[in-house]
């Protein structure tokens, strides 16, 4: 059985390549992708303390981590929209040109 400190230390890491991306991309589409891997640093998280503590009598964990994966679908489709939408207008994807709400 892996111990779950492994767990832990693999979603920490997941989440620190997310943080890193989110801070230093210029990309929006990188940005959307550092923002992803963090939810899914989330979902280990869930998953991993759910097994070790719950398994078996309930399935709390398990639905969070749904609830998780279906606002992370929603986050892309809405996020690629916006960027798509930005893209027609300023034809640019870069983070520092889309700061003004004027077209």
């Amino acid at each position: 059985m892996i111990p779950l400190y492994w767990f832990l230390v693999l979603s920490a890491i997941l989440f620190c390549i997310g943080l890193y991306a989110v801070i230093t991309r210029r990309n929006t589409i990188a940005i959307l992708m550092g923002i992803e891997l963090m939810l899914n640093a989330a979902n280990i998280n869930l998953i991993a303390f759910w097994r070790y503590l719950y398994a078996g009598s309930n399935l709390d964990g398990v639905i969070f981590a749904l609830i998780v994966f279906a606002a992370a679908a929603a986050e892309v489709a809405v996020g690629l929209g916006l960027i798509l939408s930005a893209y027609r207008s300023k034809e640019t994807i870069v983070a520092n040109d889309l700061d003004t709400l004027k077209g």
